[in-house]
């Protein structure tokens, strides 16, 4: 299937989502659609309980046993996850689409030196040998604007501020260049100086245009700087998308209006941004 810039990278339709409790089928997802073009950032907000990981887990393959898809599809590059078996979603995690989550040190081994743990994905994914790939995750933690990336390399996550690992647990995402990043609230741990320099981050790699971002989060403040593309989620349902400005300027959804009454003006100082 042939991909440009303006071509939807992943396309969700119709997709229901449903978890298996002694109650019963309970419904996390209603009926979404939902897209992310080629070399964009697509937000989707919600408040916490609304479905918006649920929807990154189904995108990855990961709803666990009691998850299931009940209907629609996920389509990536033309091809519906929801067929593919686990031993092909493997091979499509980390290569071509990969996830950065809400708390770094869940994604690191706290027993290894994180140079280490950025080469092996290389090395698994690319073949890289371990000098290379050694080499390759020094270069990276350059990219990633961290400071002296060779000492860093060399140490363990316990010895990184919360910021740092996060930067860390990007690079892994990122190292194999996918064509989709997925990034679940990957600022809200940190604090008001960190997740600025991370917001700065991300905007570095939405300019590098080499992969189309889904950014889900709470806070539509973040999404103003960010984003391209909204869609606005609440009980599993998508209540509106559309692109950031037109969003902000005249939204059409008394949800989304609700919302957008918690965002600050521009001038506020940024720890009074956004809204729980």
């Amino acid at each position: 299937m042939h991909m440009d810039g303006c071509s939807n990278l992943l396309d969700v339709q119709g997709l229901s989502v449903g978890y298996s409790t002694r109650l019963g089928m309970v419904k996390a997802l209603h009926d979404v659609d939902f897209d992310v073009k080629s070399q964009e950032v697509a937000a989707l907000v919600g408040e916490s309980g609304s479905g918006k990981t649920t929807l990154a887990w189904a995108i990855m393959g990961h709803l666990g046993p009691s998850g299931r898809a009940i209907s629609g599809r996920i389509l990536f590059a033309g091809e519906n996850l929801l067929e593919k078996g686990e031993a092909e979603m493997r091979l499509l995690r980390g290569r071509r689409i990969s996830m950065v989550y809400q708390e770094p040190m869940s994604s690191l081994n706290p027993s290894m030196r994180v140079g280490t743990q950025i080469g092996e994905i290389l090395s698994h994914h690319g073949g890289a040998s371990s000098r290379e790939a050694w080499r390759r995750a020094i270069s990276l933690l350059g990219e990633l604007q961290i400071p002296d990336p060779d000492r860093v390399a060399r140490r363990y996550p316990h010895q990184l501020s919360g910021g740092m690992q996060q930067r860390v647990v990007i690079g892994m995402a990122i190292v194999c260049s996918p064509q989709l990043l997925i990034m679940d609230e990957p600022t809200t741990s940190l604090d008001v100086t960190i997740q600025a320099k991370m917001l700065s981050l991300i905007e570095d790699l939405k300019k590098r245009g080499r992969w189309a971002i889904l950014y889900i989060t709470h806070d539509l403040a973040v999404v103003a700087e960010i984003a391209d593309q909204v869609s606005v989620i609440y009980a599993g349902v998508v209540m509106e998308t559309a692109p950031v400005a037109e969003l902000f300027a005249a939204p059409t959804h008394p949800y989304t209006r609700g919302l957008l009454r918690c965002v600050a003006r521009a001038d506020r100082p940024a720890s009074k941004r956004g809204f729980v």
